[in-house]
């Protein structure tokens, strides 16, 4: 589970700014529609996946006005046709790939999803064909400056909030629950007033795969192909965040 928050700050390091801002947005909105049409209305204090889709949004920087415009879109009758898919596959070195997508085209989507696998030696599966290699848990990261008390009495909450596991980064902590305990988890956080930089429910590997450095860089180099597609809202595979490879892309 460790590589986890490595891939998170990999994707905070890497790419323009202003075109990874702008995809951190395309996501947020198609968020908050899924929410508001799935969840239970545009009151985000009687829909809980809204009040998550905005606290996503806050956590990337989304202007509070551009949050309230892509709720009131999603409530009205001109509202975007989004759903959910998913895919899985190989790339290279067998690799596992599991990828989310929230589209108006589902074959647009799997159109592009299998081209990028195609021309980067990579192949598309069946769904449910690799779904067993990850689990789904609740992640939350939270910045240490928003946490209201010393570091081991929160995390005590945390446990009590359903923390299966708990790793620290220089200003981040992330939380780790089981699929069942994502939604006790956010209501422990509401009652500790500690509003999380992004919370989710994410596919990590129950087991990883090393290769060597530059075969490696080749599976992070698909991963950002497929993240770059305006489809898709997660990319998750299964191969090892090893420090050398960490350092060694670092210096891209």
């Amino acid at each position: 589970m460790a590589g986890h928050s490595k891939w998170a700050n990999i994707k905070h390091r890497k790419g323009a700014q202003d075109k990874k801002r702008a995809k951190q947005f395309t996501r947020a909105i198609k968020d908050i529609s899924v929410a508001v049409k799935t969840g239970g209305g545009a009151d985000p204090e009687a829909n809980p996946a809204l009040r998550n889709a905005i606290s996503n949004a806050k956590g990337v920087n989304m202007p509070k006005d551009t949050i309230e415009r892509a709720i009131k879109k999603a409530s009205g009758a001109e509202a975007d046709n989004y759903e959910l898919v998913t895919f899985e596959g190989y790339g290279p070195n067998g690799i596992a790939f599991f990828i989310e997508c929230t589209t108006d085209n589902t074959n647009r989507t799997v159109s592009s999803v299998r081209s990028i696998f195609s021309k980067n030696g990579g192949s598309l599966g069946t769904n449910g064909s690799l779904e067993f290699l990850f689990d789904r848990k609740g992640v939350f990261s939270i910045a240490k400056e928003d946490i209201p008390m010393d570091m081991e009495k929160f995390e005590l909450e945390l446990i009590e909030g359903g923390a299966t596991s708990i790793e620290k980064e220089e200003n981040l902590i992330y939380a780790y629950t089981d699929f069942t305990d994502f939604g006790s988890m956010n209501s422990k956080l509401e009652e500790l007033e500690v509003e999380p930089k992004n919370a989710g429910l994410q596919r990590i590997p129950l087991n990883t795969v090393e290769l060597p450095v530059k075969e490696a860089a080749k599976i992070l180099e698909l991963a950002e192909k497929f993240e770059e597609d305006e489809d898709v809202q997660d990319v998750y595979h299964n191969l090892e965040l090893t420090d050398e490879l960490l350092e060694e892309i670092s210096k891209d």
